[in-house]
């Protein structure tokens, strides 16, 4: 082992103790749901953005601000309705007079979207033109406005809640939005004895106080560590494989693909496989990711980038069974 590579697990085992310290602090405030945080830190780490799904009253705000208080990060909120616009989320130019001089000159104030941690809650509730105001925050880390450009500051995250579609009042999310996340996490209800505990702190005089574990410079670190992962070239190849079978009518797409997709899984899926393995391989103290890390990202990464057609919803085909099938078969 080379000198690079004593350092490199050193940096490995140091990250997996601060993980330890993560998970501990958010078991303080978020009763169950482990699998749920361990798919939100892999986003963070990552360099990702995610996308909460669950119906209302799952605890999806409660999890987002526990998490950027142990992360010490700025976290906004928005609340997205029917009627909020573009600027309400990117900022407005605004005509500001100085007191002492008397002159006019126009100002951009910052939106909601500058900060660390933003929590885009029911973003399907608002109309597709207003969700795509996120689109350059997401995908280049910017923002333009009035012809400027804005540099985010890192790290930022992106964590948006999503009611099931079928809920009234929800709209589609365009595809190009849906691509830019990394991972599609999905909130179901608590088992019985979880929902009895939670209840039961949460309607206490008992504060839930949580510490600070790490700071925005070290995330940026680990950020920088989970691409030093290395990824064998078999694996790399079972993961590019993956995302080209849910793609219909290709040379290397599943029967069951040709069959029920109208459209699969893109080239950004291939790279959030790779990316999220990387995370969870890091997470969990190891120095290389392997098949069973991307098999068991592979669900939340590729759920959301696939689109069944209508003869699967007549043959009441399910996208998480077709999913389980292209998983193991590769």
């Amino acid at each position: 082992m080379t000198a690079d590579s004593n350092n490199m697990n050193e940096l490995i085992q140091n990250s997996k103790s601060t993980f330890t310290k993560i998970f501990d602090e958010l078991s303080k405030a978020v009763i169950g749901q482990e699998e749920t945080l361990e798919h939100i830190i892999i986003t963070l780490i990552g360099g990702g953005h995610g996308l909460l799904i669950g119906v209302p009253g799952l605890g999806k705000t409660m999890i987002v601000k526990t998490i950027a208080k142990i992360f010490d990060l700025n976290f906004k909120r928005i609340q997205f309705t029917p009627d909020l616009m573009p600027a309400d989320i990117i900022g407005t130019d605004i005509l500001e007079e100085d007191k002492m001089t008397g002159k006019r000159e126009i100002k951009f104030v910052k939106g909601p979207v500058f900060t660390n941690i933003l929590l885009a809650d029911e973003i399907n509730r608002t109309p597709p033109k207003t969700q795509a105001a996120l689109l350059e925050a997401m995908g280049e880390n910017q923002v333009t406005a009035s012809g400027n450009t804005f540099i985010l500051e890192p790290p930022f995250f992106t964590l948006a809640s999503q009611n099931p579609i079928e809920q009234e009042g929800t709209y589609p999310l365009p595809e190009a939005q849906l691509d830019r996340f990394l991972m599609s996490i999905q909130l179901d209800y608590l088992p019985l004895e979880h929902e009895i505990k939670m209840v039961q702190m949460t309607t206490s005089n008992t504060p839930m106080e949580v510490n600070t574990v790490i700071t925005a410079e070290e995330i940026i670190a680990i950020q920088a560590l989970v691409k030093e992962i290395p990824v064998p070239d078999n694996i790399l190849e079972y993961a590019v494989s993956l995302a080209y079978s849910t793609r219909p009518n290709t040379k290397h797409s599943s029967e069951t693909a040709n069959k029920y997709v109208r459209y699969g899984a893109g080239s950004r899926a291939s790279q959030a496989l790779i990316t999220a393995s990387k995370a969870k391989a890091l997470m969990d103290g190891r120095v290389n990711a392997s098949i069973e890390d991307v098999k068991a990202i592979a669900k939340p990464v590729l759920r959301h980038r696939i689109a069944l057609n209508f003869k699967a919803n007549a043959d009441g085909i399910q996208l998480d069974d077709l999913l389980n099938e292209w998983i193991n078969k590769n």
